[in-house]
């Protein structure tokens, strides 16, 4: 007979943890007597982290005493607590293979349903002291999972817990747990688990993400490398654009001819000439895919641009990596929207470039902004291939005109006059602010589809980690390293690998590098990067290897020099 053995409670407060400070609520203990459950939490308790923790769907964390006597035997100790693992109700019964996403169980005066498994994230592994335990709860089975509360009321140690509806399919939470983590999954699981009506959403969206990728005749998604590392390319032309950009085509030093990216996608290159170590910056593909030569385009912003726009020649022999990236065109037929602001047109343009190749007769809106005509790149070229469209729609915006001409801004009022489909798929590219600016508005306007392009360092995921820092990227602290050569393109950054560096992940934090995790152990695939050149391994290993091409940067190690796109 299952039962409730306790209730475990505590307030999210800020922890010390490897030199930074995390705000999180794993932290819990028993509470006496009877306790109110509510919709989103029981009395006293809280999570730190709302993106991964608590919330409706996850109003309740279970974990088994089966379970904790297994990591007992497992770790040798007996030092375990109830409310350890971070759950909220420990309890004899309901095992990971017994439970089922949608069962429903009553539980005191309160009634709840089996939603997710545990997310899986580094804080457990914080709050026990075993760095390793978020893959360990996946790869052996025992994740636990959440209850969303079906009607609140009054639960205490001791309460009987009876079953009182069984979920559709009867897929257990292990089973679950291990369709999203681990390796080999059949896609007819992946159908039934989209079936669970009592399923929470994000679990849905994976699921639907993972199955369209599991499909036979699923599209391109754009992380394949056509080769691996850099190959040598000749400079053929270089062809200024406007006042502020110019244009740099490549073809392949051996004249073997070029794969085609796909459009939207961009190049990563090593400048021999323009530094020691030779700098790495990533620049979007603005020409045809399938062109007999790649085209990017490049705004002159810093060292490496103004390199490009002064000193580069033609014959000169640069160092390409492969096109990458997954912000690319899809096929369909519903309208689109390719919308830019400055040198943020080139992956768009290539967008466009594809659908005149191809005579689409898809409702197409050309959106771009520039200071003014001087700065606008690509003006003509985009509207000849506007007009070859059957139907198309053609508005740019002029933040700094010339004297005597009024400014124009794209703005959220400026797009709600538009009258912009609602079907529509949009693709974003331009600073950071504008992208976030513009997909609200577009959000708002009733359009949800809508994909973003952004250069230079990413956002950060640093889940509940308080004041991340805004101290650009430099070398490590200590003594340099004498190990390969790790270069972090976005960043600019090129450093020796310290061998007591616990991993690249370590390795970028420790120079101020903006990074994404969660687990921290080879299991969300949060950390994902691709891996431009070099070669690597892994400590621990990943419980799913990610594709060619990229790399778990949470437990890898390099093997020779690295080149990653972070």
């Amino acid at each position: 007979m299952a039962s409730l053995l306790s209730v475990n409670v505590g307030m999210p407060k800020d922890v010390a943890w490897q030199g930074r400070t995390v705000h999180t609520g794993i932290f819990k203990s028993s509470v006496n007597g009877s306790v109110m459950v509510r919709k989103l939490n029981i009395d006293g308790d809280g999570q730190g982290d709302l993106n991964g923790h608590g919330g409706e769907q996850r109003a309740v964390l279970v974990y088994q005493l089966d379970s904790i006597r297994y990591w007992q035997r497992y770790f040798g100790h007996t030092g375990f607590e109830f409310g350890q693992f971070g759950e909220n109700f420990t309890v004899a019964g309901l095992s990971d293979q017994d439970v089922c996403i949608g069962d429903r169980y009553r539980i005191g005066e309160a009634e709840f349903e089996v939603t997710q498994p545990r997310v899986t994230c580094f804080r457990v592994g914080m709050r026990l002291g075993v760095p390793t335990l978020a893959a360990l709860l996946v790869a052996h089975h025992r994740p636990g999972f959440y209850f969303r509360v079906i009607t609140e009321g009054r639960v205490q140690a001791g309460d009987r817990i009876t079953r009182t509806r069984r979920g559709a399919h009867r897929m257990s939470v292990a089973a679950i747990d291990g369709l999203l983590y681990l390796p080999d999954r059949d896609p007819n699981d992946l159908e039934a688990a989209l079936d669970i009506p009592a399923l929470s959403p994000g679990w849905r969206q994976s699921f639907r993400e993972l199955l369209t990728s599991e499909r036979p005749d699923a599209p391109p998604l754009g992380v394949e490398p056509s080769w691996s590392g850099f190959r040598a390319m000749r400079v053929v032309d270089i062809v200024r654009e406007s006042s502020t950009i110019s244009s740099v085509y490549l073809a392949a030093a051996d004249g073997a001819r070029l794969p085609a990216g796909l459009p939207g996608q961009y190049l990563t290159l090593r400048f021999p000439g323009a530094g020691d170590p030779a700098p790495v910056r990533s620049y979007s593909l603005s020409s045809a895919p399938g062109s007999d030569t790649y085209r990017i385009s490049v705004k002159r912003e810093g060292l490496v641009s103004s390199y490009v726009h002064t000193r580069l020649r033609t014959d000169a022999i640069v160092a390409v990596a492969a096109p990458r990236g997954d912000f690319v065109l899809t096929a369909g037929t519903e309208p689109v929207l390719l919308v830019s602001a400055g040198v943020g047109v080139t992956p768009v343009l290539a967008m466009l470039h594809h659908l005149a190749a191809q005579r689409s007769d898809r409702d197409v809106w050309w959106l771009h902004t520039a200071h003014n005509s001087d700065e606008q790149a690509f003006a003509d070229e985009a509207h000849q291939l506007l007009r070859s469209l059957p139907t198309t729609h053609e508005h740019v915006f002029h933040t700094a005109p010339a004297a005597g001409i009024r400014s124009d801004r794209l703005t959220a009022e400026s797009l709600a006059t538009l009258g912009l489909p609602s079907e529509a798929t949009a693709y974003l590219c331009g600073p950071q602010r504008f992208m976030t600016d513009i997909g609200e508005a577009l959000t708002a306007l009733g359009i949800p589809r809508i994909h973003t392009e952004l250069f230079g360092t990413r956002t950060p995921i640093n889940p509940g980690v308080t004041a991340l820092s805004s101290t650009p990227p430099h070398q490590p602290p200590g003594t340099p390293g004498t190990g390969p050569m790790i270069t972090f393109g976005r960043s600019g950054l090129s450093t020796r690998w310290q061998i007591d560096t616990g991993s690249l992940l370590e390795l970028a934090e420790a120079c101020d590098v903006p990074t994404r995790w969660s687990c921290r152990t080879g299991v969300c695939h949060t950390c994902i990067t691709p891996l431009l050149a070099g070669a690597t391994s892994y400590l621990p290993d990943p419980l799913e290897a990610p594709d060619n091409g990229q790399v778990l940067i949470c437990c890898a190690r390099p093997d020779s020099d690295v080149v990653l796109d972070l």
